[in-house]
Parts: structure tokens; C-alpha cells; sequence
């Protein structure tokens, strides 16, 4: 395996999103990493906007400076490590694959839904495709069930 040197941070701002980036920020402080965090905006976020979605009712780039304020607010728990934001519009798997693939990121840690069913087989599942067809090793964290 090579060294790790840089990883991805894929966030959709989830409670289980959130136990990833702390486990992406220890290894990026244990390996000497550079770590990017990555969140995308989805067209159906901007589309569906005033229906329950986060952010409704704003104008697309209100829409998206809110997401940048969010992408910035996230701080790791060692002040000293660094991080870079990136914002991005797309298909999120078809972005973080683009991102991954660009940075030449040598792992990118996501956390997963653990959804089945019904919704898994329409949706698909984000996590299951970036792990299908990343350009590098990836580490996935379930996130735990809040009830």
C-alpha cells in the first residue's frame, strides 16, 4: 500500500458524517496527510428546494453559500491540521470520484447510511458506488443510529 498522503473527506453534514471527519482528521494528523473535505450539491438539492429540503426557500446561490459557510464551520479537533474545503455541484458519486481522481487522493473516508430496502434499490447508495469505482482505497465508517 502506498503512503497516505492525501485523503478525501466526502460530507453531507450527517451526524455519522461528522464521526467520519474526526476519523479522517486522526489519520490525517498520524499519517503527515493532506486532508480535503469535500461536500457536493446535488442537482436535486438545488431543484427541490421549499419541500423539506435544508436551505428552502433560498435563491441557488444563497443555496450554496450557506453549504460554504457549513464546509467552513467544520473544525478539527487538533487546531494545528490543516484542511481544505472544496464545494462542488453534481452527482455526488460522480464528483467525489472526479475530486478523488484529481487530487490524486491516496484514501477518501466516507461514512455510510446503512440503508436496505426500498429506498437503497431506488436511490442507490452513494458510499456502495464511491467504494465500487474509487481510484484509491476506501474506508467506510456506518454511521450509528440515533433514536
Amino acid at each position: 500500500m502506498q503512503p497516505i498522503q492525501t485523503i478525501l473527506h466526502p460530507t453531507d453534514f450527517s451526524h455519522g458524517s461528522g464521526d467520519a471527519f474526526r476519523l479522517a482528521c486522526s489519520l490525517a494528523r498520524d499519517h503527515g496527510a493532506r486532508l480535503i473535505v469535500l461536500h457536493v450539491s446535488s442537482v436535486p438539492d438545488l431543484a427541490y428546494q421549499g419541500y423539506g429540503v435544508p436551505g428552502a426557500a433560498l435563491p441557488a446561490e444563497e443555496y450554496l453559500a450557506v453549504l460554504r459557510q457549513k464546509l467552513e464551520q467544520l473544525k478539527p479537533p487538533d487546531s494545528r491540521l490543516p484542511i481544505e474545503c472544496r464545494l462542488e455541484e453534481g452527482d455526488p458519486v460522480t464528483e467525489i470520484l472526479r475530486v478523488a481522481a484529481t487530487l490524486n487522493a491516496n484514501l477518501i473516508v466516507l461514512s455510510t447510511h446503512g440503508q436496505s430496502g426500498l429506498r437503497h434499490l431506488l436511490m442507490g447508495s452513494v458510499a456502495e458506488q464511491v467504494v465500487r469505482k474509487a481510484p484509491c482505497a476506501v474506508l467506510t465508517l456506518r454511521a450509528a443510529r440515533v433514536s
